[in-house]
């Protein structure tokens, strides 16, 4: 999970997942939108950065919505294998989150320095919750131990590796791309898709662990983020801001993609 605002460390309590979601593809894209804030009419330079970010990515999120396995398992229609595979890849890209972090910290160009502490605060808040996943996959049936020695999918280590390039040798900003997807759009689709898992596999509710936080988490800090952003007044580090979140989401698509292409679908 991703938060940019000071947070308990602290595993926190298990919000009740929903327990009625639409079946059809229509309400979901009707319900992610409401819940990623897409609903945005005024037009112009009047826009602040954080509207023309949700307004400029909407394409991307509709294709990440479009994912064959995203649109199954809202359906309830999931395997166990694909729910741990999945676990696995937020256990590799969480752990690795915090470091990256720390790197656009360091990275900032003076204009930006007066993020810093929202970044420290993050660093803060953050440390340590890759072990709530692990516990997850303990809960959901899985192994924990080796989810932690496994080697991350080839899509997970290029989103990852993509976070560091940006910050190193791009515009630090551009790692706030990121961010925006996994607290915003991604939290909005864990909050649906929670419930569908849950009955689908008849699990626990404590194998949800990330799922729910995430989606109750999240979208309490898309504000503090909002209003993050908006601070923002050079349109370079706009632009830089808005063509990462498009490449983000590219990349967080590909990791269902590849997912789905393990075969896993119809197993136990």
């Amino acid at each position: 999970m991703v938060h940019f605002a000071p947070t308990s460390d602290s595993a926190p309590d298990i919000e009740p997942v929903p327990q009625a979601l639409p079946c059809e593809p229509r309400q979901h894209r009707a319900s992610f939108r409401a819940a990623a804030g897409r609903s945005l009419t005024r037009p112009g330079p009047s826009l602040s950065t954080h509207e023309r970010l949700v307004l400029e990515t909407a394409a991307a999120r509709e294709t990440l919505l479009s994912i064959p396995i995203i649109r199954r398992t809202l359906g309830g229609d999931v395997a166990r294998a694909e729910y741990l595979l999945f676990l696995q890849q937020v256990y590799h890209h969480v752990r690795h989150t915090v470091p990256r972090v720390m790197e656009m910290r360091h990275q900032l160009p003076e204009r930006l320095r007066w993020m810093q502490p929202a970044v420290a605060g993050y660093i803060a808040a953050e440390s340590s919750h890759e072990q709530w996943i692990l516990d997850d996959i303990a809960e959901a049936g899985g192994d924990a131990a080796a989810a932690r020695q496994s080697t991350p999918l080839p899509a997970t280590e290029m989103m990852m590796a993509y976070a560091h390039d940006t910050i190193q040798r791009g515009n630090p900003v551009g790692f706030l791309g990121m961010v925006f997807v996994l607290e915003s759009a991604s939290a909005a689709l864990s909050m649906l898709a929670a419930g569908a898992i849950q009955r689908a596999l008849n699990l626990p509710r404590t194998a949800l662990r990330y799922l729910s936080s995430h989606a109750v988490r999240d979208l309490a800090h898309v504000g503090f983020y909002r209003d993050l952003v908006n601070r923002i007044d050079d349109e370079s580090d706009r632009q830089a801001l808005i063509n990462a979140a498009g490449r983000f989401y590219e990349l967080y698509g590909a990791i269902f993609h590849a997912i789905d292409d393990a075969g896993l679908h119809g197993t136990c």
